[in-house]
């Protein structure tokens, strides 16, 4: 007898299911992988992607790449959505986290394919991660306790680390100091946006520099600017969020005049608005007056008068940065300013950099923020070298918090993948192959480092694994030697990166990997797709037809 069908979806509804299901994902996750594989390491290659709007993107960073890709395989998606966690908590080692994630599934494929549970791997994973993260914090090395100048120079190692990888890899030194004396002027307060990084074409790398402080470009100014004095020393500094301009009083008012000589009293009344306004400004003492909003050609004109420079319009992460530092209070009235809410700084001056006037405002009190100029030549290049410096920053913001580090290079990795193959071999079961996959996975880093560089990968890993394997424990921190081409001592070489970079990736990595594992099945409902597009296009047309409807709302 034939059992009638079940139906239990709409109709056109894809379903996969099964081993095939699993199989097709893990080789999406790959092909994933296989993108930004050769942009890991100081020899990597960059990525160049140009969207549909015609702009262009060289980037060398995995989570800018994959942010770009615009991938649309459910999946892979958490490919992308691991770089970006591990951009935005460590900053680094983006492209690491997707490869390993990537690699642990490429070493899983032959067990699901033999027929073996994805529960079984997911647990044995699991351990091995754990056990992975402790024998990273185990062989973490400490920077605590030295002294401030001895901190910076281990602190610029590990930017420099970050550096190399990057664009901007043949000034990683010139750099690395510029991103320590950033953080370090921040102090504990590790708000990224106290650190501004603003971009002039022209010139050479070499001509980026630091201020210890806030600088911005000129913003737009009308005449009678020209007149004010453009530099000062120690100036009251008042920061406001009014527009100073003549404004004739008209919105929603309406005068009824009995004579027309009453009209002239309500012009004067315009009049002396606005010229209170600026006298309060300049009783406050202040000598350089800062605005959010529009500043007009009548108090330009009546600043320069009274030897005050004043800028409208300033972008609000400049103005409250401005405010971090100098010690201001940013008013939104110009009554009843007190001395408490002006900031100072012992240096303003407005300066050529390029082809732009700065602004710039030095020697702050509270010191705590800092402006970093970037120069170059394309925009395109300057973009990948603020992406790079971000980076840097993030690297040592970790690493000031948490000041272990790990030597770099791929020596973790193999150290680690040398501890799990041992362990393994102490474990009964199938869990003792699952385990040595998952540390055969670890050595991809090392092993794309020579490939990128272009060095033979067989024969550099076996001399890391020999290495690696000395009883005596002092091969542990050798890694690959990018410049000769083979292997060397990474911590003797300043090739560091915080431990907690090398801890998020192998989190990260292992929990997208796992996640992936644990999904046998994949519904597709065209139907609610089709219903969506109906819905809104129902939408569109009730707000335009309808008496009631307001249109549609912009986005």
């Amino acid at each position: 007898m034939i059992q009638p069908q079940i139906i239990l979806l709409k109709e056109g509804t894809d379903t996969s299911q099964g081993k095939a299901q699993l199989l097709s994902n893990i080789n999406s996750v790959t092909a994933v992988g296989d993108v930004v594989r050769t942009t890991l390491g100081p020899r990597g290659m960059d990525k160049l992607i140009h969207d549909d709007k015609g702009s262009v993107t060289i980037s060398n960073d995995g989570a800018t790449i994959l942010k770009l890709l615009d991938i649309v395989h459910p999946a892979a998606k958490i490919l992308v959505d691991i770089a970006k966690s591990q951009d935005s908590e460590v900053g680094d080692g983006t492209t690491t986290v997707v490869l390993l994630a990537a690699e642990f599934l490429k070493e899983a494929k032959p067990f699901v394919e033999d027929g073996v549970h994805s529960q079984n791997l997911i647990r044995s994973y699991r351990t091995a991660s754990t056990l992975a993260i402790e024998k990273v914090k185990e062989l973490a090395v400490s920077i605590e306790g030295k002294s401030v100048e001895e901190k910076k120079g281990l602190l610029a190692k590990c930017a420099a680390t970050t550096l190399s990888s990057k664009l901007i890899g043949g000034e990683k030194e010139f750099f690395a100091t510029m991103v320590v004396d950033a953080v370090m002027a921040i102090g504990d307060d590790d708000r990224l946006n106290l650190i501004g990084i603003k971009k002039v074409p022209g010139g050479n790398m070499r001509d980026s520099f630091l201020v210890d402080g806030v600088a911005f470009k000129k913003t737009f100014s009308y005449a009678g600017f020209e007149q004010q004095p453009k530099k000062f020393l120690n100036p009251k500094i008042l920061l406001l969020n009014i527009e100073l301009e003549l404004k004739s009083e008209k919105e929603n008012a309406e005068i009824r005049l009995s004579d027309p000589s009453q009209y002239q009293s309500i012009v004067d009344a315009e009049w002396n608005i606005i010229y209170d306004k600026l006298d309060k400004c300049v009783e406050s003492g202040a000598k350089v007056v800062l605005s959010r909003l529009a500043i007009g050609d009548l108090a330009t004109q009546y600043f320069a008068d009274r030897d005050i420079f004043c800028a409208g319009r300033v972008a609000e992460e400049d103005l409250n940065r401005v405010a971090a530092a100098a010690g201001g209070t940013v008013q939104t009235s110009v009554n009843n300013i007190i001395p408490e809410v002006l900031g100072t700084c012992e240096i303003f001056e407005e300066k050529q950099v390029g082809g732009e006037r700065f602004n710039i405002f030095s020697g702050c009190p509270s010191g705590r923020t800092a402006t970093i100029v970037l120069r170059g030549g394309a925009d395109q290049f300057i973009e990948e070298a603020e992406r790079s410096l971000h980076d840097a920053i993030m690297i040592v913001r970790r690493a000031v918090k948490n000041s272990t580090v790990v030597p770099g290079g791929g020596a973790i990795d193999m150290e680690i993948s040398k501890y799990l193959r041992q362990h393994s071999r102490t474990i009964a079961g199938k869990s003792q192959l699952f385990i040595n996959s998952y540390a055969k996975a670890l050595e991809v880093i090392p092993r794309q480092l020579c490939d990128n560089a272009g060095f033979d990968a067989t024969d550099v890993l076996n001399k890391l694994r020999q290495k690696h394997a000395m009883q005596s424990g002092e091969g542990a921190s050798y890694g690959v030697d990018i410049n000769t081409g083979g292997i060397a001592d990474s911590f003797a070489n300043f090739v560091w990166e915080p431990a907690v970079v090398k801890i998020n990736a192998i989190n990260a990595a292992t929990e997208a990997a796992c996640l992936i594992l644990s999904v046998d099945e994949t519904v597709k409902n065209p139907k609610s797709e089709s219903a969506q597009g109906d819905a809104a296009a129902g939408a569109m047309g009730r707000g335009r037809g309808g008496g009631r409807g307001r249109g549609m709302r912009r986005r």
